[in-house]
């Protein structure tokens, strides 16, 4: 029964994945997009941290953790999206539900294997702009599509506490921005279309280690980093004057996928309550436009602080479901790199979330609350408020183990 409904979800999500329009942000109209994915809804509950390993749940931001895995595990999540967009004089609200990811994680003894997709990045954008004092040239911009990785990763437990991993991770994906300037009054005007297609490969490493520091509590902790790699953009640019088509070369570029390192520490009694933390650097000053001629904006280097952790009240309760429910929360901050108007571009979350035991198995419903605040309406920038609400869905089992009977 699970594997017919994993393979339903995996046909669902891979035409949703491509239709989707995953953000609502005016921000991602630079670089490569919004990038949205923030690790699996239960990581994402206790503010995005991922140090803590776990035996039923998939990590999809340490590659480490698969060899942590007892059981297969198939894991897929999906958010709706609630963003009030703030300006010193307009205000706008927009709603997106998008798919967040799809993956299987398999145990072979020391081993553990992984595979899935993940909508990596995303744009979607609808802004109308004034040329000049007079109001008499109007532009709009619209933008939509985004960054899908595919991944395969593996893992090996070198002793009881030293997990390593990696995994190979294939980015691809179309984006399409047009632009539509016009005089008031007159019914004809510019039109200019650009599309990139993107394709590209990069990989993760990350180490988790855990030990007992006594006989109730546990110390954790956890390094990955990603090296830069390349992303090849192949566009096409078409602009259009009173109904006449002139399709112009555009520069073919290789756009930096920045390097990352995140390294974080976590300490407590494992089927009672973990806090930990994690530190993520980014070298986004590497980052660049789709095309050159996109102007304004800057990128420096990015930091991300998160904090959190969970509570369960009493783990083999047989008395009261309430009390085997796994509460989550925690804060994220970060500074996201990009900078428009000499001020750089600052996102600040709290999360909460709780993790729904299904009876009678290891599977789960794990549901979390994220609400936040991202730019400013000042310096003529755009702020965005915004409530996210995820659901995500961990089914785990026993797949292949060797029947004694026939």
């Amino acid at each position: 029964m699970i594997k017919k409904i994993i393979v339903s979800f995996g046909l669902l999500f891979a035409i949703s994945s491509q239709a989707q329009e995953g953000t609502a942000s005016p921000y991602s109209f630079y670089g490569i997009g919004d990038v949205k994915f923030k690790g699996a809804v239960e990581n994402r509950s206790m503010g995005g941290v991922s140090v803590f390993s776990d035996s039923i749940h998939m990590n999809l931001q340490n590659p480490a953790h698969l060899a942590s895995l007892k059981l297969t595990t198939f894991t897929v999540g999906g958010t709706s999206l609630n963003t009030t967009l703030k300006t010193e004089n307009a205000k706008e609200k927009a709603r997106r539900v998008t798919l967040d990811y799809l993956a299987v994680g398999i145990p072979a003894g020391k081993l553990g294997i992984g595979f899935g997709v993940i909508p990596y990045s995303s744009v979607g954008y609808k802004i109308n702009q004034s040329a000049d004092e007079t109001n008499q040239f109007t532009t709009q911009y619209n933008g939509i599509g985004g960054i899908n990785k595919v991944f395969f990763g593996m893992a090996y437990k070198i002793t009881k506490k030293l997990n390593f991993g990696v995994d190979a991770q294939y980015n691809f994906g179309t984006i399409e921005t047009t632009s539509f300037r016009f005089l008031t009054g007159v019914q004809d005007g510019t039109i200019e279309e650009n599309f990139s297609r993107i394709q590209g490969f990069n990989f993760t490493t990350g180490l988790a280690y855990e030990t007992k520091v006594s006989k109730k509590y546990t110390l954790f902790s956890s390094l990955v980093y990603s090296p830069e790699a390349k992303l090849q953009f192949t566009n096409e640019r078409t602009i259009t004057v009173d109904d006449q088509e002139d399709i112009r070369p555009a520069e073919n570029l290789k756009l930096n996928l920045p390097s990352k390192i995140m390294f974080g520490a976590g300490f407590g009694e494992v089927k009672k309550w973990v806090v930990g933390a994690e530190i993520t650097l980014q070298q986004n000053s590497d980052l660049k436009n789709r095309f050159d001629d996109i102007t304004g904006v800057k990128f420096e280097n990015s930091t991300r602080y998160s904090l959190g952790g969970y509570f369960i009240p009493n783990y083999n309760s047989f008395s009261s479901y309430l009390k085997k429910i796994t509460y989550r929360g925690g804060l994220r901050y970060e500074n996201t790199g990009m900078v428009l108007q000499n001020k750089s571009i600052e996102d600040f979350a709290v999360n909460l979330g709780v993790s729904l035991p299904l009876s009678g198995t290891f599977s789960n419903v794990n549901v979390g609350f994220e609400m936040g605040k991202r730019g400013t309406k000042y310096f003529n920038l755009i702020e965005e408020n915004y409530f996210n609400l995820s659901v995500g869905l961990s089914f785990s089992d026993k797949w292949f183990e060797r029947r004694k009977f026939n």
